[in-house]
């Protein structure tokens, strides 16, 4: 028995030894060096001397920096519960269309994966800009309308460059990440319980916020939590979608190092983006723990 164990450790030891190197090599080692610039400064163009300090984070906390964390969490709770309110009817049809049905369902929600973000994002440009699909809809319609009275030329809508767009496509962007976790959860449900509430006449809208909304709890905890943290480092939307006063904490940190060249300031920034999604991490396990004591007792 001992020396089958003994073999079963050196298994386990000769199957993760790779992909643990491989962590170590490329992920452990350069955040770390990432972590070592944010107690540095600039001595030259391309010098950076580590000397510990912490004025980097101590910049990053003056008003023009939180005020841009603090919109980008704005921004990135709002995408989280339009998500959310559009995700869960979503989850919820799936969890009750046929089994034939609800594979082709998830094959449409799984889709954009296949497809990479920057072509999805011109695509939505294509869409939202003056001379768009949409644009060109409202327009027909206008055209159709000037016939009956005199309403003049019509006026572009500006969809493009705003707060409007860029939440537009973080929420086009991150709404996969909400419904698979919400289907995973409803799909568990003892329907047995529905219809038990159905019988006893609480209607359908009481069981859903009754019995529904609390079993899903968990899976709910889960789509909150993988949609707002991408969604509060996203880069490429605010960049491409937002105007002047869209821009997130992801493009400011990108300035630092790729245009501005202050390494440390952007990887202080780094760090604290990086902070606040452990803390979000750790509110949800700490709710979670919560809920499972509470379900104990």
């Amino acid at each position: 028995m001992e020396q089958s164990w003994k073999k079963a450790k050196a298994v386990f030891a000769a199957a993760l030894g790779p992909p643990l190197v491989w962590l170590v090599v490329f992920f452990v080692a350069p955040m770390a060096i990432v972590w070592a610039y944010s107690f540095g400064h600039n001595v030259g163009l391309t010098e950076i001397s580590f000397t510990g300090t912490i004025a980097n984070y101590a910049r990053a906390l003056e008003p023009l920096y939180l005020k841009i964390f603090v919109k980008s969490a704005w921004v990135a709770a709002l995408t989280t519960a339009l998500c959310l309110v559009i995700g869960f009817p979503v989850a919820l049809a799936i969890t009750f269309a046929s089994q034939k049905a609800k594979t082709w369902l998830l094959l449409l929600v799984m889709l954009p994966f296949w497809t990479n973000l920057l072509i999805r994002t011109y695509a939505l440009i294509a869409v939202l800009r003056t001379e768009g699909y949409v644009n060109q809809g409202f327009e027909w319609f206008w055209n159709i309308g000037a016939k009956v009275a005199p309403l003049g030329a019509y006026q572009p809508l500006e969809l493009l460059h705003n707060n409007f767009a860029v939440i537009l496509g973080l929420v086009y962007v991150h709404l996969p990440f909400m419904v698979l976790p919400l289907y995973s959860a409803l799909d568990r449900l003892d329907k047995s319980l529905l219809e038990a509430s159905l019988d006893l006449g609480a209607g359908h809208l009481r069981t859903l916020f009754r019995i529904v909304v609390p079993l899903a709890l968990p899976g709910i905890a889960s789509g909150i939590l993988i949609t707002f943290i991408p969604a509060l480092g996203a880069y490429l939307t605010p960049d491409l979608l937002g105007g002047p006063d869209s821009q997130m904490i992801a493009n400011v940190i990108e300035r630092q190092f790729k245009r501005a060249n202050d390494w440390p300031f952007g990887a202080a920034l780094s760090f604290l983006l990086m902070y606040l999604t452990f803390i979000a991490i750790a509110v949800q396990a700490l709710l979670s723990k919560g809920r499972k004591k509470e379900g104990v007792g």
